[in-house]
């Protein structure tokens, strides 16, 4: 039996179940930032419903908190795009990632299945597909369209409670993501000389964050991780 067979020979539905499965964790970090967003967002007036679209179509929880942040009456909405996109850069790198392991995928089902990529989907699906040999798209559907529809419904709740939650902060909320991605690099342990790019990385985009305003630490950090990448790469 070669490494592919295991794939091959699961039934769709039940790599959807694993996706689905291996997701909730993960979706238990999921519920209390969305909580925040959405009661963010519905303290600049924002609506469920003009929440729902924002993060239906932008599924990034940064760039999401970034434009809450920058939100204004009338809102600056060149401001907003420009940051998003910096916000959202790391996805060239996330996607170019899993790029190997798509070329099996016609072009509309791999274009559909990155619609719905997230930090967390993104390191799931790719630490599976390492594992594994190639990506399972259904298992890869089944943690980011769980996460998704998550994250929007949840954002939604939080727009709509806002008003009578007060500031949700206080209760300490923030930390959710935090605890969620370290479990996650747990996860994609693979030593310290693999680790040595994300700690270049994360001391760049600490030294942008403190001394540049703005968005820019996450395109530094970003390209730092990259040039760490190619530089600590083994021949």
């Amino acid at each position: 039996m070669n490494a592919l067979d295991p794939v091959l020979n699961t039934a769709p539905d039940n790599e959807l179940r694993r996706g689905a499965l291996a997701a909730i964790p993960v979706l238990l970090g999921f519920v209390p930032f969305a909580l925040v967003l959405g009661a963010q967002a519905s303290q600049h007036q924002l609506g469920p419903g003009a929440v729902a679209l924002m993060t239906g179509l932008n599924f990034g929880g940064g760039s999401e908190f970034a434009a809450i942040e920058l939100w204004s009456s009338p809102p600056a909405i060149l401001v907003i795009v420009a940051m998003t996109l910096l916000v959202n850069s790391r996805h060239l790198l996330m996607g170019a990632t899993l790029a190997p392991y798509l070329r099996h995928l016609p072009l509309p089902k791999a274009l559909g299945a990155l619609f719905f990529m997230c930090d967390e989907s993104w390191a799931m699906g790719l630490a599976d597909a390492r594992q594994r040999g190639r990506l399972s798209l259904r298992y890869f559907i089944g943690v980011a369209l769980c996460l998704w529809v998550t994250w929007v419904g949840f954002t939604s709740l939080g727009a709509l409670a806002g008003p009578m939650l007060g500031d949700l902060h206080g209760y300490g909320f923030d930390m959710a993501f935090a605890a969620v991605f370290l479990v996650l690099l747990r996860g994609m342990w693979k030593g310290v000389q693999a680790a040595l790019p994300w700690l270049f990385s994360l001391i760049t985009a600490a030294l942008f964050y403190l001394l540049i305003p703005g968005g820019w630490y996450v395109l530094a950090g970003t390209v730092a991780g990259l040039v760490g990448a190619y530089l600590w790469a083994r021949p």
